[in-house]
C-alpha cells in the first residue's frame, strides 16, 4: 500500500514548472479541440444531407408527394407543367435536395410562414426541421443565399442547398457548384397552396387541381390575410371534429333530432345548404354559406343530388362535406320544419327567445314576393345562434347582407382587408375540379388555349331564345368586343390565305353558350378575312347544349368545365345577370366587360358594354328595410363599401374600400 501513499513532500508543485506545463498543453490541446469540432460539424451536417437524399425516395408527405420533390405519373405531366412554367415566366423556382422541398403539417407551415431571420438560421444551420417549406424559402431566400454563401463558404464546407431563380425575368441568384437536379419547386406568390390559403396534407392523386391549378393561371395579386387564414385553419378543425363520422357528429345529431324545443345544447353546430337553380347560383350561394359558417362557427354541409356528383373534390382535409346519405336531414321536408319567417313572427308576437326550435328552414331563395328577411340584423342573429340545426335554400351571394351586420363587418373586414375579393379566395378554397372534371378542363386547354398569346373568354347567355332573335345578340356581341379593342376588326379586302404568312400574333377566343350558332358565327368571320392588326383569331367553343338542364350531371360537367375554362382567361366578357360568368370572373379575378340583356327584337344601335368595377358576385335580392323596419332607400351612403351592381339597379355588391363604380 506504500506504493500508492503519497506524502505532502511528493505531492509539492514548483509553481514556475507548473505554469509552464499549462501552457505547453493549451499550445497543443486548443488546435486539436478546434480540428476536432470542425470534422465533426462538417460530419453532422453531410450525415443529415444524406440522410434526407437517401429517405427522400422512401418517406411520403401527407400530401403524396416524395419528401425529394414532385413526382408525375407520366411523361406528359412532366411536358404540361414545363410549358405552362414556360409560359409564365414571371415564376421563381428554388432547387432543394431531399425533402427540404416539401412542408408536413398546417401548424409547421404557418410557423415557417412567421419566421425570423434568426429562426431560419437556427433551422438550416443545426439542421434539425427536415421540412424546410417552400413558404420558409419564399420569405427568406434571400437571407438563406447570403447565409449559404458566408457561413457554409467560410467554414470550408460544400454548398449543399441550392437556390436558383428558373425562367424568373429578375434572376439574381448565383447557383452553386454543386447543383441538385430535383425539380424545381414553384415559389412564385401563386404557389401550389395559394399563398396559404389552401392547406397541406392532401393526397395529390385524389385530387390533381388542387396541386396543379396555380400552373394553369396568373398569380394573383391578391394574397390571403393572416386572419383569414387563421380562421381557416380554425374552420377545419372544427369540420374535422364534428364533421360526418366523428364521434361528435354522432351525439350532436342524436341530440337535435331527439329534441324538438328551446334549441337542444350540442357540442356542434351545423348549416345544411340545399340546392337551388342552376350551377352557378348554386356555388355562389354555397361560398357566401361557407362564409356565414365560418362567421358562427358551424359546421357545412352540402346536400348534392346526383346531378352534382363527381363535379367537386372534397375543400376540407381527412373530412367530408357532403350531407351523408343515412343522415334523418337527407330526406328532410320543409313542410314538417319551422321556417326563418315563423320564428320571427313568433317572437314579434311574444318578445321571448323561449320556445326556439333545433332545427329551422332559411329561404334565401330569390324572389320578389317574399317578405323582408332582416337576416342581416343583430337581433335574428342572436336568435339563429341559439339553434343547433339551421336548413338553408339559397340561390344567392348573399355576402353583402352580412357585412350590414355590426359583427360580421368587423370579422368579414379582418378577413378581407380587400373587400371586393371575396369570391375570389372562398371559391379557389372550395372549388377545386375532380380529376374527371380536370382531365377535361386542362386537356382542352393544351389543345387549344394553352400556345396563344392571349386568352379571351366569351360567355353569352340568352334568357329567353323566343323573344330575342340570334342576329341581335351577335350585333350586341360585335359591338362590345370591336369598340372596346377586344377583338380585332376584319380587313374585308384582304383573305386570311394571303395574309397568313404576316400573321404571328395568335388570340384564341373561348365561347361558353348553349347556342352554337355564336361560336360558328364568330369562327366563320375570322376565318374568311384577316385582321387588320394582322393578329390570328381562333375560335373555340367546348360545348353547346342547346338549353340550360337542370338535375343533369353530364350538363352540370360541361358547364363547371366552361366556367373554369373561362376563368382562365386573359380578358373576360361576360353576359349581365349571369351567375354563370360572376363564378368565372371570381375565380380568376377579372373584371369582365358586361354585355347587357337584350330583351325583344332590338335594331339600330346597341348599348355598349360597360367595364365592371369589381370581380364579386351581384347579391340580387339585397335588404330594403334597416333593423328597425325604416326603408333603406339608399344602401350605397349607408354602406360605403357596397355599391349599386351595374347589371342590375336594385342589386348590390362589395367594392374596394376606395372603389368607385
Amino acid at each position: 500500500m506504500e506504493i500508492f501513499q503519497a506524502t505532502a513532500e511528493k505531492m509539492e508543485i514548483n509553481p514556475k514548472r507548473f505554469t509552464t506545463l499549462f501552457f505547453v498543453v493549451l499550445f497543443i490541446s486548443f488546435p486539436v479541440a478546434f480540428i476536432v469540432s470542425s470534422i465533426y460539424r462538417n460530419s453532422s451536417f453531410a450525415i443529415f444531407y444524406e440522410g434526407l437524399t437517401e429517405s427522400s425516395a422512401q418517406n411520403v408527405t401527407n400530401n403524396g408527394f416524395p419528401l425529394g420533390g414532385r413526382v408525375h405519373n407520366t411523361t406528359s405531366d412532366d411536358e404540361i407543367e414545363t410549358h405552362l412554367r414556360t409560359r409564365h415566366n414571371d415564376t421563381v423556382s428554388v432547387v432543394l435536395p431531399g425533402n427540404i422541398q416539401n412542408g408536413s403539417t398546417v401548424e409547421e407551415r404557418a410557423r415557417t410562414m412567421n419566421s425570423t431571420a434568426s429562426e431560419i438560421e437556427g433551422k438550416v444551420e443545426r439542421g434539425t426541421d427536415r421540412n424546410v417549406t417552400a413558404e420558409l424559402l419564399n420569405g427568406g431566400v434571400k437571407d438563406l443565399q447570403e447565409r449559404s454563401q458566408n457561413n457554409f463558404a467560410t467554414e470550408g464546407r460544400s454548398e449543399n442547398i441550392t437556390a436558383a431563380y428558373a425562367g424568373s425575368k429578375n434572376a439574381s441568384l448565383a447557383s452553386s457548384t454543386n447543383v441538385s437536379t430535383t425539380e424545381p419547386v414553384n415559389l412564385d406568390d401563386n404557389d401550389k397552396l395559394l399563398g396559404g390559403l389552401l392547406t397541406s396534407g392532401f393526397d395529390e392523386a385524389s385530387c390533381k387541381s388542387r396541386m396543379q391549378s396555380h400552373l394553369y393561371r396568373k398569380a394573383s395579386p391578391h394574397k390571403p390575410s393572416p386572419y383569414l387564414i387563421s380562421k381557416l385553419r380554425k374552420y377545419e378543425e372544427i369540420h374535422r371534429r364534428c364533421g360526418p363520422n366523428t364521434r361528435d357528429y354522432d351525439k350532436s345529431m342524436k341530440k337535435i333530432v331527439s329534441s324538438k324545443n328551446n334549441g337542444a345544447a350540442t357540442k356542434c353546430k351545423y348549416i345544411i345548404w340545399n340546392t337551388a337553380n342552376g350551377l352557378g347560383n348554386q356555388m355562389i350561394s354555397i361560398a357566401a354559406t361557407f362564409l356565414y359558417a365560418i362567421l358562427t362557427d358551424r359546421v357545412l354541409l352540402v346536400k348534392f343530388n346526383k346531378d352534382k356528383h363527381g363535379l367537386f373534390c372534397e375543400p376540407f382535409l381527412n373530412s367530408t362535406w357532403i350531407l351523408p346519405q343515412k343522415s334523418p336531414f337527407s330526406s328532410w321536408n320543409e313542410h314538417n320544419t319551422e321556417t326563418y319567417q315563423t320564428m320571427l313572427d313568433k317572437d314579434r308576437a311574444s318578445n321571448s327567445k323561449k320556445g326556439l326550435p333545433s332545427v329551422l328552414f332559411i329561404n334565401l331563395q330569390f324572389s320578389f314576393e317574399n317578405p323582408e328577411k332582416y337576416f342581416h340584423c343583430d337581433h335574428s342573429q342572436d336568435l339563429l345562434r341559439k339553434i343547433p340545426m339551421l336548413i338553408l335554400r339559397s340561390d344567392q351571394y348573399y355576402v353583402p347582407s352580412m357585412f350590414m351586420n355590426p359583427f360580421f363587418n368587423l370579422e368579414i373586414a379582418n378577413m378581407f382587408p380587400e373587400r371586393d375579393i371575396i369570391f375570389h379566395h372562398l371559391g379557389r378554397y372550395l372549388f377545386h375540379p375532380s380529376n374527371d372534371a380536370w382531365e377535361l378542363i386542362s386537356s382542352y386547354y393544351q389543345a387549344h388555349l394553352a400556345s396563344a398569346s392571349e386568352r379571351i373568354g366569351l360567355q353569352i347567355r340568352v334568357f329567353n331564345a323566343a323573344t330575342t332573335p340570334k342576329q341581335a345578340i351577335m350585333n350586341l356581341v360585335l359591338s362590345c368586343t370591336l369598340q372596346q379593342k377586344i377583338l380585332p376588326e376584319v380587313d374585308l379586302k384582304t383573305s386570311v390565305s394571303s395574309a397568313g404568312k404576316n400573321m404571328t400574333t395568335v388570340k384564341a377566343v373561348l365561347v361558353a353558350s348553349l347556342h352554337k350558332e355564336y361560336g360558328d358565327n364568330l369562327r366563320s368571320m375570322y376565318l374568311k378575312k384577316a385582321t387588320v392588326s394582322g393578329e390570328v383569331i381562333e375560335v373555340y367553343q367546348p360545348s353547346h347544349e342547346g338549353k340550360q338542364k337542370f338535375n343533369d350531371n353530364g350538363h352540370n360537367l360541361k358547364a363547371w368545365t366552361d366556367m373554369y375554362l373561362l376563368s382562365l382567361s386573359d380578358v373576360l366578357v361576360t353576359t349581365s345577370l349571369s351567375t354563370f360568368g360572376y363564378v368565372a370572373q371570381g375565380l380568376g379575378n377579372l373584371k369582365p366587360w358586361l354585355l347587357y340583356r337584350l330583351v325583344g327584337n332590338h335594331s339600330g344601335d346597341f348599348p355598349r358594354c360597360e367595364r365592371d368595377f369589381s370581380t364579386e358576385p351581384c347579391f340580387h335580392m339585397p335588404p330594403k328595410h334597416y333593423c328597425n323596419g325604416e326603408p333603406m332607400n339608399d344602401i350605397v351612403s349607408s354602406f360605403p363599401n357596397l355599391r349599386e351592381c351595374k347589371d342590375l339597379r336594385f342589386g348590390v355588391k362589395l367594392a374596394a374600400v376606395n372603389g368607385s363604380m
